[in-house]
């Protein structure tokens, strides 16, 4: 269904930290950067098929995150969503919603870690329990 996800970053680089180091955790390289023809920055991120990119706004306003919106990726283990968690917080991100752990709702069971970007984007690891 989606070809890519793509979010805004007021500073690129700081943001490239963040992300090589939570993306880096479920096993992703660090980004590629691709500079536009406007000199605007990019960064690239390839795993499993997926593509994530962060990017400078091309219209030069600051980057804004969507609120209700988050962009969730997926865990392997609750283990490895706490390490997420903990790379993010490491980086430049900040904790939000509760503490990482197990949620139930709509006969569903998952172990969810929430995070806000440096530019306040809101992320999720999220490992199903279903079995």
């Amino acid at each position: 269904m989606f070809s890519h996800i793509m979010l805004g970053a007021n500073d690129i680089e700081e943001s490239k930290l963040f992300y090589d180091k939570v993306l880096g955790v479920l096993g992703c390289e660090p980004g590629i950067l691709s500079v536009l023809p406007t000199g605007h920055k990019r960064y690239l991120y390839m795993l499993d098929g997926n593509m994530f990119l962060i990017s400078e706004p091309i219209d030069d306003n600051l980057a804004t995150h969507g609120n209700g919106s988050t962009t969730a990726f997926r865990a392997k283990d609750p283990e490895m969503a706490d390490k997420w968690h903990e790379a993010g917080i490491s980086h430049g991100g900040t904790t939000c919603e509760d503490p990482p752990g197990v949620r139930e709702g709509m006969g569903m069971k998952l172990y969810l870690a929430y995070l806000r970007d440096p530019s306040g984007n809101k992320l999720c690891a999220l490992h199903s329990l279903q079995s």
